[in-house]
């Protein structure tokens, strides 16, 4: 994303058109003068800031293009903090792209993807956390992503980072004064104390990073394949689980040969359901391959829904070999028998009574909220609290393992008696890695990649 802080830019904030209302947006300095070129109702220049007018767009040959209401945000009171305008039109793609096109011919440049964003960030409106978090709440699916966006939105994030790098930076002053005494051999920071409050930001760090596989669920989902011998009843527990018919059904074993995913929201997450083709050795090309694909699936899951078939597996031995291979494939997993009817006294004794197996009819649909219930203490959702840091966020998990390998550093530094010199060099790598989180260090590049992923108009 180049860099044209100067210049004036519009784009659509709203969602598509066609719709009863579309919102344009200008920021930049001209962004109200160049609007009164266009506009027919009182002078822009002469009103307050946040406050919305009711008039004409016209086009430059002096033709009426649409009847809106402008609001004006004057800056540094406004999203970017430059002067914004927003035009709220008719949501005809005609209108809206008309309008557009006006503002192009007198100098007004198309905004680029996130660009109004990062003129708030560059603006110093709010840090980088912030910013990439106002991707976060558009993008959210369920409460428990929205919620979490939020609280990284409002700062929550952000003062936990400030908060370890600002106890770093006083240590590291001190080192750094005694690095001026040098030949004077005087100590002014406190070995203990320093080892102290690395070992403090250590505590701190490692439960950020623990808590990034709860955080990415709650952004992206839970990929939870369903696995299982053919015929065992997999994609009539797909469909179950949507509440649609979402995967063909048949008694032919080895109907489903190609993975079938969707998602639906449980609680608050979202769980990105994967049907794969029944496991077993097969002579059937096609087959081969689907079979491939489902062992490929259950590699990158995080839960599994290993689906028994009890028409077919009736004996408690014939139920440890099915158990043994779910258990092979180490990853979490929900033992789930089906065809309950089919079920034996000695099986049902186990069923019932052990931990993660559960005992459902998916044809009849019998069970499906038991299943619901347990995929959720599975990802242990009961741990998510709106109130705490929660990392979801790759390049803060990167960060934040860059600053405790430079702590490390300054740790074994202490207990070996380093000079200050080098205890500093390891400090400044660990305050670096901090603040790039949140944009105190940041590079043109890394402000390109993470705002060329919002949508236009952000």
């Amino acid at each position: 994303m180049s860099v044209h802080s100067s210049d004036t830019i519009i784009a659509l904030s709203t969602g598509a058109s066609p719709a009863a209302i579309a919102v344009v947006r200008l920021s930049g300095s001209e962004a109200i003068a160049k609007t009164q070129l266009l506009w027919r109702g009182k002078p822009l220049g002469e009103q307050i800031s946040h406050t919305l007018h009711l008039g004409w767009i016209y086009t430059l040959d002096n033709q009426v293009l649409d009847e809106v209401v402008i609001g004006i945000f004057k800056g540094p009171n406004s999203f970017t903090k430059e002067d914004v305008i927003e035009i709220s039109c008719h949501g005809s793609p005609f209108i809206v792209q008309k309008i557009i096109r006006e503002f192009l011919k007198i100098g007004v440049r198309y905004a680029e993807a996130g660009e109004f964003t990062k003129r708030a960030f560059l603006n110093g409106r709010f840090d980088l956390v912030q910013a990439e978090a106002v991707a976060d709440v558009i993008a959210a699916e369920t409460e428990a992503a929205h919620q979490a966006a939020l609280y990284q939105m409002r700062g929550g994030f952000s003062e936990t980072i400030k908060d370890l790098r600002q106890q770093l930076i006083h240590f590291a002053s001190l080192i750094e004064l005694e690095l001026d005494f040098g030949e004077e051999d005087v100590e002014f920071a406190n070995r203990q104390d320093l080892m102290d409050t690395v070992e403090h930001i250590q505590l701190v760090i490692k439960r950020l990073l623990e808590s990034f596989t709860l955080g990415n669920v709650v952004k992206n989902g839970v990929p939870t394949v369903i696995a299982g011998k053919p015929n065992a009843g997999k994609s009539t527990l797909l469909n179950a689980l949507l509440n649609e018919e979402k995967a063909i059904v048949s008694e032919i074993a080895g109907t489903t040969r190609d993975v079938i995913e969707d998602q639906i929201s449980i609680n608050g997450l979202i769980f990105r359901f994967i049907d794969t083709a029944g496991l077993r050795e097969t002579q059937d090309v096609v087959e081969k391959i689907g079979v491939q694909r489902s062992y490929e699936k259950i590699k990158g899951a995080s839960l599994m829904l290993y689906v028994l078939d009890l028409q077919q597996v009736q004996t408690v031995q014939a139920y440890e070999r099915e158990l043994l291979e779910a258990q092979s494939f180490n990853i979490p997993f929900l033992m789930v028998a089906n065809k309950a009817e089919f079920c034996s006294n000695a099986l049902r004794a186990i069923l019932t009574q052990a931990e993660a197996h559960v005992l459902i009819s998916a044809k009849a649909k019998q069970g499906i909220d038991t299943v619901k219930d347990l995929i959720i203490n599975k990802v242990q959702n009961n741990q998510f609290k709106v109130n705490d840091p929660l990392l979801t966020n790759i390049r803060h998990h990167e960060s934040l393992s860059q600053t405790l390998w430079a702590l490390e550093s300054v740790q074994r530094g202490l207990k070996s008696g380093l000079t200050g010199d080098f205890l500093a060099m390891d400090i400044r790598i660990a305050l670096q890695a901090l603040a790039s989180i949140t944009g105190e260090v940041s590079v043109e590049d890394l402000l390109a990649n993470i705002f060329s992923r919002f949508c236009i108009g952000k």
